[in-house]
């Protein structure tokens, strides 16, 4: 299975911990702690990938991030 980087930033406008997968265009989620955000972002990170093929989609590959 491929695995994406995830982002998990606090929201201010939002009052809440906000996850994505920026490999995945709009794959999102978001929780009011950094754990629930996690937790979130697998489900849709999962739901999301499932979508894809079921659609004939093809998965993008990972991006390879250097900081």
């Amino acid at each position: 299975m491929l695995k994406y980087r995830i982002v998990i930033q606090y929201s201010d406008e939002d009052e809440c911990y906000v996850a994505s997968v920026p490999d995945l265009r709009g794959c999102m989620a978001h929780g009011a702690t950094p754990e629930q955000a996690m937790k979130e972002i697998l489900v849709a990170q999962e739901l999301w990938i499932e979508t894809a093929i079921e659609g004939g989609q093809q998965l993008p590959e990972p991006l390879l991030y250097v900081s």
